[in-house]
């Protein structure tokens, strides 16, 4: 394209893989406000450069897109980074928990919250979960709220448990369950899918802790390069959806955001004029979020529920995703989806499966029939694949994260992080997308690797074309967004073993150095 444009920005000398397939590769690209202008030669630098423009020489450095975190929990992530780290990377054991915890309570006044987080029971020395007892006697005099790794569990001390009012009296909630002890029937502090009841119930953190843990979570997401974020908070409402709006608005939060928001918000959506994706570049509504459990061995929302508010969600126009981890949540996820384009056929829904982590060939069918989508999270390959070899039954285990398989198949697999659940560098999740190694560095399912240019697009152009943005981000090419990661080395052409060696040197945000090492 011509343009006699002066640019705002240059980037020049870089080795540019754009992920544009009329364009693979280029070694300059010029920005004019927050847009692209050229994607060229070097030999184009004298025509597109002013007295204004700022230079950037990338030394044949790698230029991607902006990686783009399909699946993940921002304001989680937020609050994690001022938590007490049980993560299996800080601790060893249940001991170890405590001594954490106990250190923290005596610097804060007693009464006050204590919140933990990450912790994962197969990676404890005990390989067992915390309990109340165990946090009671590392802090007898702070409420405790311990989050397990995945988010879909936690424990609290007694303290905890009396300020909530969970007591052997309290019934099972919806779609959650108590841990008790098998004889008395008094909770033993392990709450399954409760988090979201939890938090109501737990003052907020004060606006400046709040602002520090956003702080904190931006600078970790530009540093590894991601410049947009997809939320996936089941709970998030017109609440959160004002809180990221403003968080950004202010430059506390500077990755543009796709927000989703649960199905229960759907009145409320329509109620405020929030068509589906709504508001801008910056900030835009996602898909209406569904979880599937089988916390307490049966499914929830029920089969009928679910294809009801799916119908509902989908009659409405919005794109919808279901959670659905284990092959009878995600057949019931493939059900709700069959029975509501049987009845309102609609081609470009983009409809979506978040994680799909165990999916049979019936199931993998069926999900391409009706042409969803899956977002999954290579990196729990990595982090979690000890476990998964230990555990998961062969029945299940050579079915699990089906990678290759999703894109064989058409499913445009996209990737997240999940994080806080995995720490949220998108370059370990293209390590482990490609070799398919845990990081005790066993193989799980090599037939299942992909090549590193796919891994790449997983966290580019396929994220993108997940939240239909694929018009603005996503790829390098004239007119779409000015959204950029310099890598010290181009993952597609170092060795597999290489890749988690990259290093982001660089992260542009519409044009401008919004992080740089």
């Amino acid at each position: 394209m011509i343009t006699s444009q002066k640019a705002d920005l240059i980037l020049y000398n870089a080795n540019v893989f754009t992920l544009d397939p009329k364009k693979p590769r280029a070694e300059l690209v010029a920005v004019k406000g927050e847009r692209i202008i050229q994607v060229g030669h070097n030999d184009k630098l004298g025509d597109l450069e002013g007295q204004k423009t700022q230079k950037i020489e990338c030394q044949g450095k790698t230029l991607v897109p902006g990686f783009n975190d399909a699946h993940c929990h921002i304001l989680a992530f937020a609050s994690s980074l001022l938590s007490v780290d049980c993560s299996p990377s800080a601790i060893c054991s249940i001991t170890d928990i405590k001594a954490q915890i106990r250190k923290q309570a005596r610097e804060l006044p007693k009464g006050t919250w204590l919140r933990a987080t990450g912790y994962n029971e197969f990676y404890l020395a005990e390989k067992r979960h915390p309990n109340r007892d165990d946090l009671d006697q590392a802090a007898p005099h702070h409420p405790v709220k311990l989050v397990h790794r995945s988010l879909h569990a936690c424990v609290l001390n007694s303290v905890a448990l009396s300020l909530i009012g969970i007591s052997r009296e309290s019934p099972e909630p919806p779609g959650g369950m108590i841990g008790r002890d098998l004889h008395s029937g008094e909770p033993n502090g392990l709450l399954f899918e409760m988090s979201s009841y939890i938090d109501k119930m737990i003052p907020s953190l004060s606006r400046e802790e709040f602002e520090k843990g956003v702080r904190l979570a931006n600078k970790e997401c530009l540093s590894h390069g991601i410049t947009s974020l997809q939320d996936a908070t089941a709970h998030n409402g017109l609440g959160e959806w004002h809180t990221l709006k403003g968080l950004r608005e202010k430059g506390l939060l500077v990755p543009r955001l796709s927000v989703m928001m649960g199905t229960q918000s759907l009145g409320e959506l329509q109620h405020n004029g929030f068509s589906p994706r709504y508001g801008d570049d910056g900030v835009r509504l996602g898909a209406l979020k569904i979880v599937l459990s089988e916390a307490r061995g049966f499914l929830h929302p029920c089969q009928d529920e679910l294809e009801e508010i799916t119908l509902q969600a989908h009659r409405a126009g919005y794109q919808l995703a279901l959670h659905a981890v284990e092959e009878g949540t995600l057949e019931a996820a493939a059900g709700a989806l069959e029975h509501a384009l049987e009845l309102i056929p609609r081609r470009n829904h983009r409809h979506r499966i978040e994680h799909c982590s165990v999916c049979p060939p019936p199931l993998l069918k069926r999900l391409k029939d009706v042409r969803a989508l899956v977002v999954t999270q290579p990196s729990f390959i990595y982090y979690s694949g000890e476990r998964y070899l230990k555990t998961v039954p062969e029945g299940q285990r050579r079915w699990l994260y089906r990678i290759s398989s999703f894109l064989k198949n058409g499913l445009m697999p996209a990737a997240g992080s999940d994080s806080p659940v995995v720490p949220i560098n998108p370059l370990f999740g293209i390590y482990a997308a490609v070799t398919r190694r845990t990081e005790s560095g066993e193989a799980l399912l090599s037939q299942e690797q992909v090549s590193p240019a796919d891994a790449l697009r997983m966290y580019t152009h396929a994220a993108a074309y997940a939240s239909f943005d694929e018009g603005v981000k996503g790829s390098i090419k004239v007119g779409k967004l000015a959204d950029f990661a310099l890598l010290s080395a181009d993952p597609t052409q170092v060795s597999p073993e290489e890749i988690m060696g990259v290093r982001v040197e660089m992260t542009i945000v519409a044009g401008r150095i919004a992080w740089q090492a």
